[in-house]
């Protein structure tokens, strides 16, 4: 079974929560006051309306105009599933946009077109031409795309891109520049065969071409064989301008002496005696989704000098078009062009080919679970690779400045390097860090609560993802019938079920506990009922026996029960420095608060040890920390005896030396605003807090809930710090996904 295997209950419930579909439109201006609206529309919008109409070109200063993507499709060639028809390839759009955004931070709307009329579409895409910034056409049924494409970008002043086409073209190319570069081939010299003579195929062909591959030395071939001169079956005008003069008339004819195999066609169409009859080095681009024209193992089996690249996440050099499209629209979008023509496109490849020969850094490495460097199984950047949003679009942008087809050509190309690494989400890099080194750890995770369908649905996610096992604990009628209610009835045999009925060890358990809690008014009965019957007790008692790495608990229950369970279990009270760390994370930033729920009113000592697990925490996640501890007062005004602790903790962490910045008492403003801190010169802190150490428990919930309700901060956690085992509790009203990444950061290890 795969690791990452998705049921269509998952699938469909992913679209479905928390909301339908997969992005909402918020507003970048305030929208508040009477004032605030007056601006916004009536009457002040009238001002930059006739700025507009006066000056067009500063559309893309007072409008979203400059960094907004259509996403377009009228369905005719959805994915591998045929003609949908335009409602049911919105979730395709829909997800296509989002990838922009998330990829190069470009707004995106997706448009579906109910017309397979090729003049009415046209005319549609056009009459919409002064929203967007550029056009990204999708799904749409050859020859009809070539039409529609050629057409728009004639009559549009606005880049139109047909993804299907290009984006592939783009990467095919990349990757076959660093292939080439390692087989010590030229482009100019080489036999390329392609199979596949739809969208993408002619547009790798023709990117190629364009970047010095002859015309007789590329052999196009379709179900009905080699394109060849003077061939009439099964042609159109687009197969016929790469129709050569030859004597080949099959693939496996063309395919003897190439040294390039290009596949955008079916599973299976290349055999191994056609990969053995190809040159020294062969390149094999088998790019057929989902399962490729011959798989690695297979070309390798024959040809182990050979260099494969395929269209799939699970084999090395993954031809993935999300390397391309959001970096060519960043660059493109950022000099206001007109187009996106073929330099563009090859100052794209190129980009991306350098890219993969340079060191590859350590998230990278980490997310993918295995060290990465150039060469035959690394010819492709990964898609999670940090470095392509301020390495690709200024290569682009500076294309399009060449080529006469930037409207606003950028002057700085070192600020605007900069201004696209600061762009990006940081957070989003974080997170993925710790996914993948929960995913490389595969920790057995006790999943406390097997009564709950939330609980189920998350342990089946977290298996079903590659994290490890899932040990559910619960009784097997009952997990079984909610497991079924759910939909998820498969799943009954891939998770396991356990109880104290059902386990061996419940002896060596309840041993362990009554010498624990003997002398604190627990008697040999009491201990019995705690660890047979109770889950959360049982739970960390499988724990700290090793019969699982980790735990997460608390759907069912109020934390501070779940606490006081797991403390009969393990130390994770205020006497061993325990700590509870929140993360809120808004608009790009991460901020931690502690304590969240261990400490109900902690003295310096405790703050000071606050701090510390925070810093552990925030370390573990890829940051390094900076520890205000806040009051209602800055540097001892106004004067409270209240603020006295939060003054003496930072004096306390001087005595231990500890290796991370810290500084306080001090409001939240000046712990978080960089122009408020500059008041204070003489403050330790480099740069704004990333972590809050506040006075009591109260304090720290009121501000995570009031960030989460008022601003819509993400929140994650608390993540318990300072305990031996790796345990995580979760909210009583979390969602099966807020579940399943809760058990993903018992899993990292975050809190150790």
């Amino acid at each position: 079974m795969s690791k990452n295997r998705i049921t269509d209950e998952e699938a469909l419930a992913f679209h479905l929560e928390p909301a339908p579909g997969k992005f909402e439109i918020s507003a970048t201006v305030p929208m508040t006051t009477q004032r605030d609206l007056s601006l916004a529309y009536s009457p002040g919008v009238a001002v930059p309306c006739e700025a507009i109409s006066d000056r067009p070109e500063t559309a893309y200063d007072y409008t979203n105009k400059g960094n907004l993507v259509a996403v377009i499709s009228n369905g005719t060639a959805v994915l591998g599933l045929g003609n949908l028809g335009a409602l049911a390839s919105k979730p395709v759009m829909e997800g296509k946009a989002v990838l922009f955004k998330r990829f190069a931070d470009v707004n995106s709307i997706d448009l579906e077109l109910d017309t397979e009329d090729t003049d009415a579409f046209v005319n549609a895409v056009k009459l919409m031409g002064p929203t967007f910034g550029g056009i990204n056409l999708e799904d749409i049924k050859a020859p009809e795309c070539f039409i529609i494409e050629q057409r728009l970008k004639e009559e549009m002043d606005i880049p139109v891109f047909h993804d299907d086409q290009h984006g592939t073209a783009v990467i095919c190319a990349a990757g076959l520049i660093n292939a080439l570069h390692i087989s010590g081939k030229k482009i100019e010299d080489v036999r390329i065969v392609l199979n596949g003579a739809g969208a993408a195929g002619i547009a790798c062909l023709e990117l190629l071409k364009s970047m010095g591959a002859r015309h007789e030395n590329c052999i196009m071939c379709d179900t009905k064989g080699v394109i060849y001169q003077g061939r009439t079956e099964g042609m159109n005008q687009w197969k016929s301008a790469h129709a050569v003069k030859t004597e080949l008339r099959t693939l496996e004819e063309a395919m003897k002496g190439a040294d390039v195999f290009l596949g955008v066609s079916v599973k299976g169409a290349v055999t191994q005696d056609m990969v053995a009859s190809m040159a020294d080095d062969p390149v094999i681009f088998a790019m057929a989704n989902p399962n490729p024209e011959i798989t690695p193992e297979e070309a390798r089996a024959v040809r182990a000098d050979a260099i494969v690249a395929t269209g799939r996440s699970d084999y090395p050099n993954q031809v993935n078009n999300v390397l391309g499209f959001p970096y060519l629209f960043r660059g493109a979008l950022d000099i206001h062009a007109r187009a996106i023509n073929d330099e563009m496109k090859i100052a794209c490849a190129h980009a991306l080919a350098l890219l993969a020969r340079e060191d590859v850094p350590d998230e990278v490495a980490l997310a993918y679970g295995k060290n990465l460097s150039f060469g035959r199984d690394y010819i492709i950047p990964t898609p999670f690779d940090p470095r392509l949003i301020h390495r690709v679009p200024p290569a682009v942008a500076k294309a399009g400045m060449d080529t006469g087809a930037a409207r606003r050509p950028i002057i700085d190309m070192d600020a605007y390097e900069l201004s696209l690494k600061s762009r990006m989400d940081p957070t989003a890099s974080i997170l993925r860090g710790i996914t993948a080194r929960a995913r490389a750890n595969q920790t057995r995770m006790i999943f406390a609560e097997g009564d709950d369908p939330r609980v189920l649905r998350a342990a089946v996610t977290y298996q079903r993802s590659g994290f490890g096992k899932a040990l559910v604990v619960g009784r097997d009628d009952d997990v079984r019938a909610k497991l079924k209610e759910a939909g998820l009835e498969d799943a009954v045999r891939e998770i396991e079920v356990v109880n104290a009925a059902k386990t061996m060890h419940l002896e060596t358990y309840k041993a362990f506990l009554y010498d624990r809690l003997q002398r604190k008014g627990f008697d040999a009965q009491d201990v019995h009922r705690l660890a047979a019957r109770d889950r959360h007790v049982f739970s960390a008692l499988m724990l700290a026996h090793g019969h699982g790495d980790g735990l997460v608990t608390g759907a069912t229950r109020k934390s501070a029960h779940i606490l006081e369970r797991i403390n009969h279990v393990y130390n994770a009270d205020v006497s061993s420095a325990a700590a509870g760390i929140t993360a809120l994370v808004h608009k790009g930033r991460i901020v931690f608060i502690a304590d969240t729920l261990v400490h109900e009113w902690p003295d310096e000592e405790d703050l000071a040890n606050i701090a510390e697990r925070a810093a552990t925490v925030a370390r573990n996640m890829g940051l390094e920390p900076r520890v205000a501890f806040v009051s209602f007062s800055t540097f001892g005004y106004p004067v409270s005896e209240r603020a006295t602790k939060m003054l003496e903790a930072p004096r306390v962490l001087d005595q231990r030396g500890v290796s991370f910045e810290y500084e306080g008492e001090m409001t939240v403003d000046v712990a978080l605003n960089a122009r408020s801190q500059a008041q204070y010169p003489f403050s330790r802190l480099t740069g704004p807090a990333n972590i809050l150490v506040v006075p009591a428990r109260h304090s720290a919930s009121i501000s995570v809930k009031l960030m989460q309700e008022m601003a819509g901060a993400t929140v994650i956690g608390p993540i318990l710090a300072g305990v031996d085992g790796a345990i995580q509790i979760c909210s009583s009203t979390s969602t099966a996904n807020d579940i399943m990444n809760m058990a993903v950061l018992a899993a990292s290890g975050v809190g150790r």
